[in-house]
């Protein structure tokens, strides 16, 4: 198929601080002494002590809040650190409580509202999810998603991007969502437009409780119908599709394509469904809310050492300790999700597109312009293809729409990536209903 290509002063060339590799400073050694230091909080229950400087929640939320003053302080002050917070109250929290997440902001300069979410919850539970007495290290769940984001803070934050990054560490995963809830209320109030977040749930191990192990991949899940469709959108996607087509899926896809480059790193397995079967995360709430969100974890899940007190039994240990994890394993998916947040904080907004081919033998795809696009390509699968084709259909448009003459529209699936001044590209935004990067509005009357 034809391809129009930019006149050649359009094609950015990389600027230098695009040229090294941006996760190529990521420690094991740190990764591991904060799990340590996470650990050495006892318990880290949404129930547990709030003032006790050595032990419980409040210890390891003020420890977050810390080292993320710490991190500013190595980039000139470059973060904005907040603790957003609220009482909460729900069927395992029976009694309301201080609800607190640790949060740092690395505003954007040039479209700050244009925000990626880095996420982890920092909160742990022993095998009864209302014990807030007990040892609870945490060590994986989701110690591991906590440690991933304060190293990506340090990696990224001595780099400098045009759309800003979200570092959150999140309170009472365990307990309900609290802390997903309050983050994704906080981006609302805000009024962000959020284009992506990474929720990274249990991320530092590689053998399961069978035996199995797998240390070659990591496992990225991403939503089908979207969480915010209304009834008309679902009956357009009923009659056009789109229902493999959610901007969390297109945001699954980025990632895989984006690990692919990278000889040695980690290979995505692509799990097509919102979460673990009969399991949830941090990354619902922002489903909820229509923001595209994907969660990390590990190839395979070792159930022993989640959600376990620390005990021995039939020679079998239980319990979420430093010493059953793979650093080496936490260390590649802290890279590769350095690496999306690089390539997301790098590109402009995937543009809302939309095709029409009705009784016609060509089909038009027509876009929004977006803030930052040098230029638009546009994609194409058939409708029983999992992946977009490596090659586009048209490269680096420069308009907002292209006829693609002598295809027949109902056989295929297509969509439109922009491209931003170093030439870095987006994650492709298919042209279905409600396929675009942003919230569905809500129907007239109702609220979310």
């Amino acid at each position: 198929m034809k391809k129009l290509l930019l006149l050649a002063a359009l094609v950015a060339t990389p600027l230098a601080a695009q040229e090294s590799d941006p996760a190529a400073g990521v420690s094991q050694e740190r990764l591991r002494a904060d799990i340590d230091t996470l650990v050495g909080f006892g318990t880290r229950h949404t129930l547990s002590e709030q003032d006790n400087p050595e032990r419980g929640i409040g210890a390891a939320v003020d420890w977050g809040l810390a080292e993320f003053g710490r991190i500013s302080a190595n980039c000139g002050g470059c973060l904005t650190v907040v603790a957003p917070e609220r009482m909460v109250t729900g069927a395992r929290i029976p009694e309301p409580v201080r609800l607190r997440n640790a949060v740092a902001i690395q505003r954007g300069t040039e479209r700050p509202n244009e925000v990626v979410i880095v996420q982890g919850h920092i909160d742990s539970r022993a095998s009864d999810a209302m014990d807030w007495r007990s040892d609870a290290p945490g060590a994986n769940d989701d110690g591991s998603g906590t440690v991933l984001v304060l190293e990506a803070a340090r990696n990224l934050s001595q780099r400098r991007y045009p759309v800003t990054i979200v570092y959150a560490l999140l309170s009472g995963e365990e307990q309900g969502l609290f802390g997903g809830r309050l983050m994704a209320d906080y981006a609302e109030e805000h009024g962000w437009q959020v284009k992506a977040v990474l929720n990274n749930d249990i991320v530092g191990g590689s053998c399961g409780s069978d035996g199995w192990c797998d240390d070659a991949h990591v496992r990225v899940f991403s939503e089908g119908p979207r969480a915010d469709l209304t009834e008309d959108l679902r009956a357009a996607q009923r009659r056009e599709g789109g229902e493999n087509d959610t901007p969390s899926r297109n945001l699954s896809r980025y990632i895989d394509r984006l690990a692919d480059k990278t000889e040695g790193g980690l290979d995505v397995r692509q799990i097509w469904r919102t979460d673990r079967m009969g399991r949830g995360g941090d990354q619902i709430p922002f489903l909820e809310k229509g923001y595209p969100a994907v969660r990390f974890t590990v190839a395979v899940e070792n159930y022993n050492w989640q959600h376990q007190d620390l005990r021995t039994e039939d020679g079998i240990d239980y319990g979420d300790t430093p010493d059953k994890m793979d650093f080496a394993y936490l260390a590649k998916v802290t890279q590769l999700n350095i690496r999306t947040l690089d390539a997301l904080a790098r590109s402009p907004v995937p543009p809302a597109s939309e095709a029409k081919a009705a009784v016609q033998t060509f089909t038009d795809v027509a876009w929004q312009e977006v803030p930052g696009a040098i230029g638009y390509t546009v994609w194409q699968r058939r409708t029983d293809e999992p992946y977009w084709r490596p090659e586009p259909v048209i490269e680096n448009v420069v308009a907002t729409n292209a006829r693609l003459r002598g295809v027949r529209g109902d056989d295929w699936i297509f969509g439109v990536s922009a491209t931003g001044e170093d030439g870095t590209q987006s994650p492709v935004s298919s042209a279905v209903p409600a396929g675009q990067f942003a919230p569905n509005p809500a129907p007239e009357g109702e609220t979310r």
